[in-house]
């Protein structure tokens, strides 16, 4: 299948793989039967990949949701985008983002949460998609001049991806989505980083974080997936905690720049690694 170009993150995610895709993309075997993202986030690698099968979760309630308007929706998103658009400004930022503080947020529908997931997305600080601990949206407002709030061909896009392939959207434990992996498929995994420094550590995209036992459980998975043959690839911290866990794999080290960091002076180049139990 020849690939659509416009087919590309929708959404400025912690940790997106757009900068990483040609170190990626040279360790993805070539024949797949499916792909499986348990931690898909921004969708870099797989809209870049689009196979033809797929598997996509993430642990991200309001993220996957807008997975599933853009397939279902894209029109009636497309249009709640140009609402967005047109009252773009501090205050009713501030009034959008303060939405999922009032009980009747649970009763919206589904297209007008999406549509301002992609709204706050756009137009907040650094694209930092963050909740406090009581699960509330709390980047601030981004000041930007014109800032691509409705980006309708590429919503189009991915909503024709979905539609023509066979791609099945999840919510919740990563898991889940490998319940039925077999030899054969092919897994990509890029959980939340292990923490170089307290300042660099961005888990606040779901509430409670992704901890030090989080990461130990997801090698045990791993582990399970060698032993059937399932073959992995997972990105991660250069770390000595990800090294050591992961020592009996192939570990690559590669650059990659930062642009989130609550400090500025560490945003940048830094090392990052990609861990895989095949032969290139």
């Amino acid at each position: 299948m020849k690939k659509n170009l416009f087919v590309k993150p929708v959404l400025k995610w912690v940790g997106g793989k757009r900068q990483l895709l040609d170190e990626i993309n040279q360790l993805i075997p070539k024949n797949i039967g499916t792909y499986i993202e348990p931690f898909v986030g921004g969708g870099a690698v797989l809209f870049d990949l689009q196979p033809d099968k797929a598997i996509i979760n993430d642990f991200n309630k309001e993220l996957m949701n807008v997975y599933q308007v853009i397939k279902d929706h894209p029109n009636e998103l497309i249009d709640e985008l140009k609402v967005h658009k047109a009252n773009n400004d501090s205050e009713y930022f501030y009034k959008i983002r303060s939405m999922d503080r009032e009980v009747s947020y649970g009763y919206l529908n589904n297209i007008i949460k999406a549509s301002r997931i992609i709204y706050l997305n756009k137009t907040c600080y650094n694209g930092l998609y963050r909740v406090n601990q009581a699960g509330f949206f709390n980047t601030p407002y981004g000041k930007y001049k014109n800032p691509d709030i409705v980006n309708e061909i590429t919503i189009k896009a991915i909503s024709n991806y979905f539609n023509n392939n066979n791609i099945k959207l999840l919510h919740g434990d990563y898991k889940a989505a490998l319940s039925d992996v077999s030899k054969g498929d092919f897994v990509y995994f890029d959980p939340p980083y292990v923490p170089i420094s307290t300042s660099s550590s961005f888990t606040g995209y779901t509430e409670g974080g992704f901890n030090l036992e989080h990461q130990k459980e997801l090698k045990e998975v791993c582990d399970n997936l060698n032993a059937k043959g399932v073959k992995f690839l997972l990105s991660n911290s250069d770390s000595d905690f990800i090294h050591d866990l992961y020592s009996g794999y192939n570990i690559k080290i590669i650059k990659a720049k930062r642009a989130i960091n609550s400090k500025a002076d560490l945003r940048g180049d830094v090392n990052e690694v990609l861990v895989y139990n095949y032969d290139i």
